[in-house]
């Protein structure tokens, strides 16, 4: 399972983006979806996940942040809005998936976002 991600950018303070992340290949079906990010010096977190029947959100994006999914095209979006300067990282799609018998974790290449003051 191939994930590849796109929509990051550069934006100012209090504006928006929106990230996609398509997963491609075969033989797989996917459990969950979602977005982490990491901050330089930091720890990768969790931003938000959806498995189709619940979504969760870190605490800092609550409200802000929304996450959707077309499972017709096995891609997960992220609508960013109210950006803050602590909202800078790369951002990395990620998908729980089950291939054969086993569910594996996958991620994609990450995408920078940076948000200036």
């Amino acid at each position: 399972v191939q994930l590849v991600e796109s929509g990051g950018g550069l934006v100012q303070a209090g504006g928006s983006l929106r990230l996609s992340c398509v997963a491609s290949g075969s033989g797989f079906s996917i459990n969950a979806m979602g977005w982490y990010r990491q901050a330089p010096g930091k720890e990768r977190e969790l931003v938000a996940m959806t498995s189709g029947t619940n979504t969760n959100y870190a605490d800092s994006v609550k409200g802000r942040f929304t996450i959707s999914r077309d499972n017709a095209k096995n891609s997960v979006y992220l609508q960013m809005n109210s950006l803050k300067p602590e909202d800078t990282a790369v951002y990395y799609c990620n998908t729980n998936a089950r291939v054969g018998l086993a569910n594996w974790l996958y991620w994609g290449q990450g995408t920078q976002v940076t948000v200036s003051s």
